[in-house]
């Protein structure tokens, strides 16, 4: 008797192993799909911008116009900060 209930814990534990493994193994697969998909997007932007010279002129332009940007809002960014401390210091 003792030993068909071991025989059922065992059975209940490999059970659940298996589930556990099935799981695992899905997640591994959706991350290998994920991956697959960005290695093909990139395989992709490597065709189109090796065949076409402009597209990369035209990104390197692009990123330039982003960092320019991006440096003018920083700067209003911290003109903003400054008032609002000399603000806070002439209140009190």
């Amino acid at each position: 008797m003792a030993e068909s209930k071991s025989q059922e814990g065992n059975y209940d534990n490999m059970i659940k192993l298996v589930e556990d493994l099935n799981g695992d193994l899905e997640k591994l697969l959706e991350e290998m799909e994920k991956q697959t998909v960005q290695a093909t997007w990139m395989a992709y932007d490597m065709v189109v911008t090796r065949t076409n010279p402009d597209l990369a002129n035209s990104m390197r332009r692009l990123e330039d116009a982003f960092l320019s940007c991006k440096e003018e809002v920083e700067k209003k960014w911290q003109e903003v900060l400054m008032e609002s401390k000399g603000e806070e210091q002439e209140k009190e």
